[in-house]
């Protein structure tokens, strides 16, 4: 596989993963009924300032490339997040069974072309 498209599949999945994480963010900003399904799910609602902080945070560390350590731990803990989502989607009333894989699958590729190029 040629570097430029390793490249483009980089930048493809990590742009897409963003576009999700920042509607994720804007959700729990400016939606009430974020809070009612996070709390159905069965997480406290005191959680999802501390949470949606780590996920800007960690999208900072991905796109900057100031410490390769620290975009280990980025990727790796929006892995767990991902993964803790999922199981959490299992037990919900109403479960989304897209977004958590989605997010997975966009994680790992994103990380996956990153060692590569």
């Amino acid at each position: 596989m040629k570097s430029r498209t390793k490249k483009t599949f980089y930048f493809v999945s990590t742009s897409l993963l963003t576009l999700m994480m920042f509607a994720t963010i804007g959700n729990s900003v400016f939606n009430p009924e974020f809070a009612k399904r996070f709390s159905e799910i069965g997480f406290p609602i005191y959680l999802i300032f501390p949470l949606m902080t780590a996920k800007t945070l960690g999208l900072i560390a991905i796109w900057t490339n100031k410490s390769e350590v620290l975009k280990e731990w980025a990727y790796s803990g929006f892995v767990f997040l991902f993964l803790l989502a999922f199981l959490a989607e299992l037990n919900a009333p109403v479960p989304d069974y897209i977004s958590p894989p989605l997010a997975l699958l966009l994680i790992i590729t994103s990380y996956i072309f990153w060692k590569k190029k």
